[in-house]
């Protein structure tokens, strides 16, 4: 194993002070550019590296994000994460990333466990037990310790902290209304979502687009349940006796979508031209059923981006007036595929 030197062993072999050093490995402007060559190549050379925890001491920064998800294996917290983590690279912050899985105790124990001085701020969306259970006082404390949050997607009104969504209420009156115009008259509304925020939004989205344009509201073809096994085991007798009676399915998560595709085309229903289908969440599997799945798009990327950007700015913005809390709205994107027929 090759010995690292240190600051003091750099300053003796080139005959220089250790401040000298330690200013020209950061590319202070009062160093020389000729000097600032010298110390970095031979830094490099004696395998230098510097001492993060005494550098996040004496700065009292860790230069690195928290981000807590509830589920990693839902594609769009993977997006997420990956503009989180592309956006906060580009301004020199690493990540270190938990996972509640939904679970409100995984969530206390994470953000305990990161707030020890490993990390600077928490970028998170909230799990789904804790949505259920209305508990903020993990997050409230967290920032009273002078530990901001951002939080994305699923988030609290009893928190005051930056937030970043997407236009969850409006989206849904866009894609039921499209339904609408491509001569859909009955159209189911499907979610395993109904205990999660977003969810809601979504739900009062669909009314409303059935009221602006006088379509009766019709509760036996609407399925709400908070869980994808609670969701098969309605949805599977709904559509074996009820099929029939819907043109369109408006699909406010990814598992309902495709469980309505799957079950329509395996009861040989022609799609788009007997059912018209719309899902939330721009997954894999809507682009890679046959026929491919019409989705409203959240843009995920750009969400993590956002969520990055909003707490970075404010911590480094942190010695300042501290500007107000605000939320960022990213706009969806309905993308038209062949589960929907096209408009006229």
């Amino acid at each position: 194993m090759r010995v690292r030197a240190t600051l003091k062993q750099i300053a003796k072999e080139l005959n220089v002070s250790v401040s000298t050093v330690s200013k020209a490995l950061s590319n202070s402007p009062e160093i020389s550019e000729p000097t600032k060559i010298k110390v970095q190549e031979f830094a490099k050379l004696k395998n230098y590296k510097p001492n993060n925890i005494a550098v996040n001491l004496k700065s009292k920064r860790s230069k690195t994000i928290g981000v807590v998800l509830p589920n990693i294996l839902n594609p769009f917290f993977a997006k997420v994460f990956s503009g989180i983590e592309k956006q906060a690279n580009k301004r020199g912050y690493n990540v270190i990333t938990s996972i509640s899985n939904e679970s409100l105790e995984k969530e206390i124990y994470a953000m305990d466990m990161l707030s020890n001085g490993t990390i600077d701020g928490f970028i998170l969306s909230i799990s789904e037990e804790t949505q259920k259970e209305h508990e903020v006082k993990h997050f409230k404390d967290a920032i009273a310790d002078d530990i901001p949050i951002v939080m994305f997607d699923r988030i609290s009104e009893d928190v005051n902290c930056d937030k970043v969504i997407v236009d969850d209420f409006d989206s849904a009156v866009h894609a039921v209304t499209h339904l609408i115009k491509t001569g859909c008259k009955k159209i189911a509304l499907f979610s395993s979502l109904d205990n999660i925020s977003v969810a809601k939004l979504r739900d009062e989205g669909y009314y409303k687009a059935l009221q602006d344009h006088g379509i009766a509201i019709d509760e036996s073809i609407i399925i709400r349940t908070e869980s994808t096994d609670e969701f098969d085991d309605k949805f599977i007798p709904f559509f074996e006796s009820k099929s029939g009676d819907i043109d369109g399915v408006f699909a406010i998560d990814e598992h309902s979508a495709v469980s309505t595709m799957k079950a329509a085309l395996k009861k040989g229903i022609k799609i788009p031209e007997q059912l018209s289908i719309i899902g939330f969440a721009d997954g894999v599997w809507s682009r890679r059923l046959t026929p491919s799945l019409s989705t409203v798009s959240q843009h995920a990327p750009e969400i993590g981006e956002a969520a990055a950007d909003m707490l970075i700015d404010r911590l480094l913005n942190k010695d300042e007036e501290e500007p107000p809390f605000s939320t960022r709205v990213i706009k969806t994107e309905l993308r038209q595929r062949e589960s929907t027929r096209k408009l006229q």
